[in-house]
């Protein structure tokens, strides 16, 4: 392994994507409609995968590409799209929202006991 394997994301072992792969499968299983975007690969990142439930909640994790993000979306029985094309699920934003404003509210809170 490289002196600077670790940084572009753990290639050296495969460890890492095997362990993302891991998470997303667990995640999936916990949660409700669930449906998979791939993100592609940038300059500085992996190609990575966006589970969203039908609440909004959502996880992100690294795949492998492409290829490994439709694979691992079939083996889970789910959704698969190109973010890039359709973009993101309004329930997605909406659940981040939603976070923001309980952030605030707990921080405001807190700030005033």
């Amino acid at each position: 392994m490289g002196l600077f394997s670790r940084m572009r994301g753990g290639r050296g072992t495969g460890r890492t994507r095997g362990d993302d792969a891991e998470h997303l499968r667990a995640w999936a299983a916990t949660h409700e409609g669930v449906e998979a975007f791939v993100e592609p690969r940038t300059a500085v990142t992996e190609t990575t995968m966006i589970l969203v439930a039908k609440d909004g909640e959502w996880t992100r994790r690294r795949v492998s590409g492409p290829d490994g993000a439709r694979k691992l979306a079939r083996s889970l029985k789910i959704p698969v799209y190109d973010a890039e094309i359709v973009g993101y699920p309004k329930r997605m934003r909406d659940h981040d929202a939603r976070q923001r404003i309980l952030r605030d509210r707990e921080r405001r809170r807190d700030l005033g006991a």
